[in-house]
């Protein structure tokens, strides 16, 4: 990570410290933790949402070229990169570096169980049934964002189906932070993981950084990703640079 600071960032190494302050929050517990879903609601939400995983699952290997042109164990073959999943950048943007975000587990926390405290209530139809989606935010997400978006190229990245974090997103970046939107489609099938291949979006990989909670995520450039073992505690990026803006100064 820090290898990448310099590349992408000019200036002091304090400058540079404030960079990983904003990514590599301090790490704190899983908070709202919902009850363990019956077996068929919890199958139901992991083909909507990608971020049920077992504790012990096994990350996959690190792929060679051939490798993503090789079938896979479920019969599909590994996309290869192709036409640029990201417009071209626009002027407000020329210069910036480009952030991939990720949304379930990284800016909000979603169940099929009833939250009484719950930010977003979004009604997704799976299979012929409409069913109600919990969603809560991750704390201080609103100013995250919006900080974010003033000095980054911010895309959302999700393995989430568009049906369910389109909506979601609607509701969560109503300042438009996001320039684009990208969902499982848009993701390589690897090993049996939804990918976020990087070398895909049409941006310079030295200028591209990804904010996910899933190493599997970002398993071709893990040199890009800032990872994070549990969550992301927003609280201490407002603590650090939006209630003292003078310590949070970049020079990008």
């Amino acid at each position: 990570m820090l290898c990448l600071c310099n590349a992408i960032i000019s200036g002091s190494n304090m400058q540079i410290m404030h960079l990983k302050k904003i990514f590599y929050c301090v790490q704190t517990d899983q908070v709202n933790k919902s009850s363990p879903q019956k077996p068929g609601s919890r199958n139901i939400f992991k083909k909507l949402i990608c971020c049920l995983r077992a504790q012990d699952a096994q990350l996959p290997t690190s792929p060679t070229h051939d490798a993503l042109l090789a079938p896979e164990d479920n019969g599909t073959i590994a996309k290869v990169p192709g036409e640029c999943l990201l417009p071209a950048v626009t002027s407000q943007d020329q210069g910036k570096i480009c952030v991939v975000i990720d949304l379930d587990e990284t800016l909000v926390h979603s169940s099929f169980k009833p939250i009484s405290n719950a930010d977003f209530i979004v009604p997704v139809e799976i299979e012929g049934t409409t069913h109600q989606v919990y969603v809560l935010k991750r704390p201080y997400v609103d100013e995250f964002l919006q900080r974010m978006g003033e000095l980054f190229e911010c895309v959302l990245f999700t393995a989430s189906l568009a049906k369910y974090a389109d909506p979601v997103t609607d509701l969560l970046d109503q300042c438009g932070v996001f320039r684009t939107r990208l969902f499982r489609e848009s993701c390589v099938f690897y090993q049996g993981c939804y990918v976020k291949d990087l070398s895909r979006l049409g941006r310079e990989l030295h200028k591209t950084l990804i904010l996910d909670n899933s190493p599997a995520s970002y398993i071709f450039h893990p040199e890009n990703a800032v990872g994070f073992t549990v969550l992301l505690l927003f609280s201490f990026f407002v603590k650090a640079c939006l209630l003292d803006s003078t310590s949070c100064y970049l020079t990008i």
